[in-house]
């Protein structure tokens, strides 16, 4: 009797495990929360979008890069039935934004600025308005983007330089300028030293906000706030200062600081330098920014009303982004938010119901997503994410605030932050590798009593530099991780304030080995390692390679396999990834940047794991290893 109820507890143990084994929580993704939804299009249309304007009935305009511009029925996709596309515009040139207004459309073209509008009603333009237009030299790298109307009825543009080696302004003028539209068609330049500026925006405070893609003068991708007179740091546009219009005093490249120091040095030397208030690192969140669009939906998007999602276009993605002013400057942090979309995310609106329309295209520039354009929606499912809602500056460090209450335990570990700083090189070449990498050690933690926020009390705050904050060890009351454990705070000005009283962080040696003879005595390694293509993948997610890299097909650069084919030695696959050759891949637009903060032993386990796909031994010699931090 008493061995079968032994057996009837053990088994209900068994069953008991079992079933706690089935019921753990998974691991929750972005979809979980956000699901993108794919509008179809028609087999005879290619809707490489440039441009997207919801309009007040519910329809959707979209302008494409081939010239035209299609209306949208039903893009919601309600009652399940599919939407409707008709052709309002045609003949237009490379159209790379589009806004509606007061029953019309306006179009950004190569050289003019359009208004479309359909007089009799028939749901096709037959007015081709040209409220403005500009020179054109005929350079390809001469995109046009906008218009965005500020609270006035202005229109707000934005001019790619050229491309002929490094960037050049004058070849067309105000090249490389924000310039503003006025209500009867008059152009006037507002500020330059743009360099590819896809995606702007004019905020709720009125404010111009634009994104910059890494290239010549740009270490890596980053938005900043533009004001009349001011310089965003790429030379091209410097010609067009000496024009009586201008509102920079006359200025030349030779006025540059062309050093390779960081950004925030160069800017004390020279004071129209604007410095971005976020910077998006290179590969770790972007490669290539493009729209932005402020959160005024009043929470139909989820716990972030008066943010900002910023879309990055060759890793086909959403990030977020906060900000606040100190010092009357903005700064603040980037995060990620939203993978997954179908092509190169250029566009974005918002629909009339709380939902993201994305427009997409990627002919010719490279993306992650694999069609050659799309459009999509993102909705929120109301759900609500754990995620880093927003971090602010301190003066002497930084508060995280969550959108759910975090595990007290967890965040009062030390150990579950990993925090440091780096910055990029403001010089001439294109663009940065990282510069100046040090860690920030952690002297404090305090959460609030709420549990909402936690305050990182840091040793050595770098003003003018880039702080990573990774939490990954914070854990919410159901165990779960947060969604995105990364954040990127671009510090320029560091808030005046109180310090944190915080106790002394003991720091307990490590046991001595008790026999110094043994201790001191270094293990013999073997000259050759065999690398495991499983420590190779996660070296390849830490150094974020794959933003750019996939194993056997061409995303933004080239395939492994295909670099294997090219028979270099694993040495020589170290140098060019700390100093690349763009002029080894002719057929890829998309620079690559210097990655030579990458740890050497790390390059060479993955350019051993690269030789590898071409049949040779996945093999690194240690004595070519030298100690790297």
């Amino acid at each position: 009797m008493k061995t079968t109820k032994l057996l009837s507890l053990i088994l209900i143990g068994l069953l008991t495990q079992q079933t706690f084994a089935q019921t753990k929580p998974r691991p929750l993704t972005e979809e979980d929360f956000y699901e993108i939804k794919t509008l179809p299009i028609p087999d005879n249309i290619r809707l490489e979008i440039g441009g997207v304007a919801p309009m007040p009935d519910g329809r959707l305009g979209v302008c494409t890069r081939r010239g035209e511009v299609w209306v949208i029925e039903n893009p919601y996709q309600l009652n399940g039935t599919s939407p409707s596309y008709t052709l309002f515009a045609s003949g237009l040139h490379e159209a790379l934004g589009l806004a509606y207004r007061d029953g019309a459309f306006y179009c950004t073209q190569r050289g003019e600025l359009t208004k479309l509008i359909d007089t009799d009603a028939d749901g096709k333009a037959d007015v081709y308005e040209s409220v403005a237009n500009w020179d054109l030299s005929g350079n390809y790298h001469e995109y046009s983007y906008g218009p965005v109307f500020d609270k006035a009825g202005d229109m707000y543009l934005t001019f790619n330089v050229a491309w002929v080696g490094y960037g050049e302004g004058k070849l067309a003028k105000w090249r490389g300028w924000l310039v503003k539209i006025k209500k009867d068609g008059t152009l006037e330049p507002v500020a330059t030293g743009l360099r590819s500026p896809a995606g702007f925006t004019v905020n709720s405070n009125g404010d111009v906000l634009y994104g910059e893609n890494q290239g010549d003068w740009v270490g890596s991708g980053r938005i900043t706030h533009l004001e009349k007179g001011d310089f965003a740091g790429n030379a091209g546009g410097l010609y067009w200062t000496k024009e009586p219009d201008s509102p920079l005093k006359f200025t030349t490249v030779k006025d540059i600081p062309d050093t390779g120091e960081p950004m925030f040095e160069a800017a004390k030397k020279m004071k129209s330098l604007k410095l971005p208030a976020v910077w998006f690192p290179h590969a770790l969140m972007g490669i290539s920014t493009a729209d932005m669009i402020e959160d005024e939906t009043g929470g139909k998007f989820g716990p972030f009303q008066g943010q900002y999602f910023v879309y990055d276009q060759g890793q086909s993605k959403a990030m977020r982004m906060t900000l606040e002013k100190v010092n009357g400057k903005y700064q603040g942090a980037c995060y990620p938010f939203r993978e997954g979309f179908q092509s190169g995310t250029l566009r974005a609106r918002w629909g009339n119901d709380g939902s993201m329309f994305v427009g997409q295209t990627s002919r010719g520039w490279g993306s992650t997503g694999k069609d050659l354009f799309g459009l999509q929606r993102l909705v929120w499912n109301g759900r609500m994410p754990f995620e880093m809602k927003s971090v602010s500056a301190r003066p002497d460090g930084f508060e995280i605030e969550f959108t759910q209450p975090v595990s007290r335990q967890s965040a009062e570990n030390y150990s579950s932050y990993e925090l440091k700083s780096f910055t990029y090189k403001y010089q001439h070449q294109y663009g940065s590798p990282i510069i100046n990498q040090e860690d920030t050690p952690l002297r404090g933690v305090i959460v609030s009593e709420d549990r909402m926020k936690v305050r990182l009390v840091l040793d050595n705050i770098r003003q003018g530099y880039i702080h990573q904050l990774m939490a990954s060890g914070i854990v919410n009351d159901e165990g779960q991780p947060l969604l995105h454990d990364v954040s990127y705070y671009t510090l320029n000005e560091i808030p005046t304030g109180d310090m944190a009283k915080v106790a002394p962080r003991v720091i307990v040696p490590a046991t001595p080995v008790k026999d110094a003879k043994v201790n001191a005595k270094k293990p013999v390694l073997s000259k050759d390692i065999i690398v495991n293509s499983k420590e190779v993948a996660v070296l390849l997610k830490k150094h974020a390679c794959l933003a750019c890299h996939a194993e056997a097909t061409k995303v933004v650069g080239p395939s492994y396999t295909d670099i294997a084919k090219r028979n270099y030695t694993n040495e020589q696959i170290l140098e060019l990834v700390y100093k690349p050759k763009p002029e080894n891949w002719p057929d890829y637009a998309t620079e690559m940047a210097p990655m030579s903060h990458v740890p050497k032993a790390d390059v060479l386990k993955i350019a051993a794991w690269i030789n590898s796909l071409g049949g040779k031994k996945a093999k690194v010699d240690l004595n070519k290893i030298e100690n790297r931090d």
